[in-house]
């Protein structure tokens, strides 16, 4: 199936009562099953959110026997539905303001609904990543980047992100990668179907997510004109309203937030250099990032701007 992250593959199955649909998601080949490969990480979320309101895909069928697969898997069904996209002639173009609002509160209030789950729930997914230890743990895709003199800022910004830490939350469970492209609608009756492409959960500041998603409607990051690429086009709304939503839908407001909105811009100009490369050396081909690699740099200036 397309994407830019991830190993999925859709199938149908006739049966005398009709036709299942169903997605299988795997870890790429020849790589270790931990972090991003670890497939089961998002099982863990995943059946942790099903007495919840937030919607999603159920799991239907899971393990890490090889037998099957030869790697660790899951099966949920798939959903007939669109992810949002922004063009004049997509099926966003035709929602008024007023439904275009209403996607939103839709969205925020689904992440609220996230950071409302205990984590002990999800022990699979480790220990708490700490605000420290989630600014240098990138480094290393700093060092393997490409276009690394997009890259320039990236010291500077981390020196400032450490040196200005927020106060310490209670964590919670992360999405890690909430944006308007990983949120399957109805477009028929401009509704939320699920929250998709888990791969990047966790256990952290609940605010990460928020100024991820803020940062993928915020116009100063980027750099882009492919119609298929985040931050490309009109953004969905933008940072301070989306936070605003999720203010409302929490019951409670967000301290800090441009650290956030600075670190998730950064975390993603790396995590681009570092993909970058990836295709570059044919190891994971995808062009879409020659395209998102335009705003490496706009993403690390914005984060320097965002920062005292």
């Amino acid at each position: 199936m397309p994407g830019h992250a991830g190993f999925a593959y859709g199938f149908r199955v006739l049966r005398d009562e009709g036709v299942d649909s169903w997605f299988l998601r795997l870890p790429p080949p020849n790589v270790n099953w931990v972090g991003t490969a670890d497939v089961l990480r998002q099982v863990a979320v995943l059946r942790a959110l099903e007495d919840t309101d937030v919607p999603h895909c159920r799991v239907r069928w899971a393990g890490d026997e090889l037998k099957w697969f030869g790697r660790p898997y899951f099966v949920v069904p798939w959903l007939a539905g669109d992810v949002v996209r922004l063009g004049d002639h997509d099926w966003t173009s035709q929602l008024s303001d007023v439904q275009i609002h209403q996607l939103g509160q839709q969205f925020m209030s689904a992440l609220a609904g996230i950071h409302q789950i205990d984590p002990r729930r999800v022990h699979y997914l480790g220990k708490p990543v700490s605000l420290s230890d989630d600014v240098v743990r990138w480094d290393r895709l700093y060092e393997r980047g490409a276009e690394r003199d997009r890259l320039a800022r990236a010291p500077i910004v981390r020196r400032k992100l450490l040196e200005q830490l927020p106060a310490i939350e209670s964590a919670g469970v992360n999405h890690g990668d909430f944006h308007v492209g990983n949120l399957l609608c109805a477009p028929d009756r401009a509704e939320l179907l699920a929250v998709i492409d888990w791969e990047l959960c966790g256990i952290g500041a609940i605010r990460n997510d928020v100024g991820w998603a803020a940062t993928f409607s915020d116009a100063e990051a980027w750099r882009l004109h492919d119609m298929d690429a985040p931050g490309s086009r009109n953004m969905f709304l933008d940072p301070q309203t989306l936070i605003s939503l999720y203010e409302e839908a929490r019951g409670q407001r967000l301290a800090d937030m441009n650290w956030f909105r600075a670190l998730a811009a950064y975390k993603f100009s790396l995590i681009t250099g570092f993909n970058l490369d990836l295709h570059r050396r044919g190891k994971r081909e995808d062009p879409m990032w020659e395209v998102i690699g335009e705003s490496m740099e706009p993403l690390m200036r914005r984060a320097e701007d965002l920062l005292f």
